[in-house]
């Protein structure tokens, strides 16, 4: 009774605290200059995050396994887990730049998972035979753990092909600017131009270029280190889920919805970290298949979850609508 009155008492405060959270991520967005805002946000992301790590544990103790069970006690543990990758990052000191994008990926999946419209999967049940296994915290944490570090990684490198094709925009019409002063201006205007492009090149635009150019660098490099670290969670996690089906099903592989999906996820990723392995497709082209990846994860883990079929059907959900 204990264990459940905290666990309630602790959903409604990270509930609480994440509409807090929203609000005041949302206002730092639009007004840069209000630095004790931004270290309330940041109080704030530690305090649910705190209370997040209670609730898993709470669940732990009082259903006496680990809380990967069914849809509910995942979507906690990978809110969890975006925390985790949040406060790497802002303790990196990456605070003002990565947070803007890894922060509303741990309130949103939290905020879903702690509303209304999972009332009856908040209480957990009786493991099904298939989940009594030790395997279960190895093979789903690694899973779930994977998922989160390459959603995050994806909305890196998503936040780097919005940077790089608005930049490209910019300098197409700078370009058709500049035809334009040549077919229309001479003598001593193209001189004055001429003039006033050695001032631009001095000009806060130039500056605002070069942060540019420093933050899609920033944002190329750690998108590959988190990907790189969620793809090593996917192998263990499928490695480990292929030993586990073994022992329950008699079979290593059984090309389940699930199972499938995590492998072209997994392959996906895999010619990712092969084209970081050529200098001259970095960047963009690496983004564009990041990009292509954080959509099927979304359909490896959710979609799936959907259908309600396949060997991993229990973790299928409904929606409560009231």
């Amino acid at each position: 009774m204990i264990f459940s009155t905290l666990e309630h008492i602790l959903t409604h405060i990270s509930f609480s605290m994440v509409s807090i959270v929203i609000t005041l991520h949302l206002i730092t967005l639009l007004v840069n200059e209000i630095v004790g805002l931004y270290d309330s946000f940041e109080k704030g992301m530690i305090i649910t995050f705190f209370c997040l790590t209670g609730l898993l544990v709470t669940r732990w103790i009082y259903w006496k396994h680990f809380p990967l069970s069914d849809l509910y006690e995942s979507l906690i543990f990978l809110s969890w887990s975006f925390y985790v990758i949040h406060m790497i990052l802002y303790f990196k000191k990456q605070k003002n730049n990565l947070s803007a994008i890894t922060a509303p990926s741990a309130i949103f999946t939290q905020g879903f998972a702690t509303s209304g419209l999972l009332t009856e999967m908040h209480q957990s049940a009786i493991l099904v035979p298939a989940l009594q296994s030790q395997w279960l915290m190895m093979h789903v944490s690694m899973m779930v753990l994977g998922y989160a570090a390459l959603l995050c990684g994806s909305l890196l490198s998503i936040a780097l092909l919005i940077l790089t094709f608005q930049k490209e925009i910019i300098r197409i019409f700078d370009k058709r600017k500049h035809l334009l002063n040549e077919s229309f201006f001479f003598g001593e205007i193209q001189y004055m131009n001429e003039k006033g492009n050695i001032l631009q090149s001095a000009s806060p635009l130039s500056f605002r270029n070069y942060y540019r150019s420093q933050f899609i660098e920033q944002l190329d490099h750690w998108s590959y280190r988190v990907i790189s670290l969620g793809f090593i969670f996917l192998t263990i996690g499928i490695l480990s889920g292929a030993v586990w089906a073994n022992e329950a099903w008699g079979s290593y592989w059984n090309w389940d919805p699930k199972e499938t999906w995590a492998f072209i996820t997994w392959t996906i990723f895999a010619i990712y970290l092969h084209i970081r392995t050529n200098k001259n497709l970095q960047s963009v082209n690496s983004a564009i298949v990041a990009f292509i990846g954080f959509l099927l994860i979304w359909i490896c883990y959710f979609g799936v979850n959907l259908l309600g079929i396949g060997l991993h059907s229990y973790g299928a959900f409904t929606l409560t609508l009231n």
